[in-house]
């Protein structure tokens, strides 16, 4: 790796590791340390439903985890008041997710910041800096989705990872 290369890695790192340690911290001062960072994103795609709410299997598809796993933190958030469940009129084998008020309210926090990153991002940049910026991160998250994808499969097929 070239010297840019070692400096974005190191940028790309550190930003990582801030932006943990920053929705860590305002885990704890919005919920008392009531919730998890997990916890957090879990409400996060329960609120893409609105009020209609989702089914704990759009959960675990937003999340990229298991359905037992995304079950695990719903019953969580229900029983910490930040989330609801209920039965489907139309088909009574589906559970729908919705947030309570405080769900809507970590939710709104949780959002709020991202709101800031990105403004402080941006704020610093031309359109045309914007532009390569949007085209870097696309290029980034096409390759964390072919490895991604790769890995999976080859766990799948029992074969060995390789980066």
């Amino acid at each position: 790796m070239d010297a840019l290369g070692r400096e974005i890695n190191a940028l790309l790192m550190n930003a990582y590791r801030s932006i943990l340690k920053v929705e860590e911290d305002m885990l704890k001062s919005t919920s008392q340390g009531a919730l998890s960072i997990g916890e957090l994103h879990a409400i996060e795609a329960i609120a893409q439903g609105r009020r209609a709410g989702v089914s704990v299997s759009d959960v675990a598809q937003w999340l990229k985890v298991s359905l037992p796993s995304a079950t695990v933190t719903i019953a969580k958030l229900v029983k910490k008041g930040y989330a609801e469940k209920s039965r489907s009129a139309q088909d009574g084998r589906v559970v729908t997710v919705r947030l309570t008020r405080l769900g809507s309210r970590a939710n709104a926090a949780h959002h709020y910041f991202h709101e800031q990153m990105v403004s402080a991002l941006l704020s610093s940049l031309k359109d045309s800096e914007r532009q390569a910026l949007i085209g870097g991160l696309n290029g980034l998250n096409g390759f964390l989705k072919r490895t991604s994808d790769r890995l999976k499969a080859e766990a799948a097929a029992g074969g060995e990872k390789k980066l």
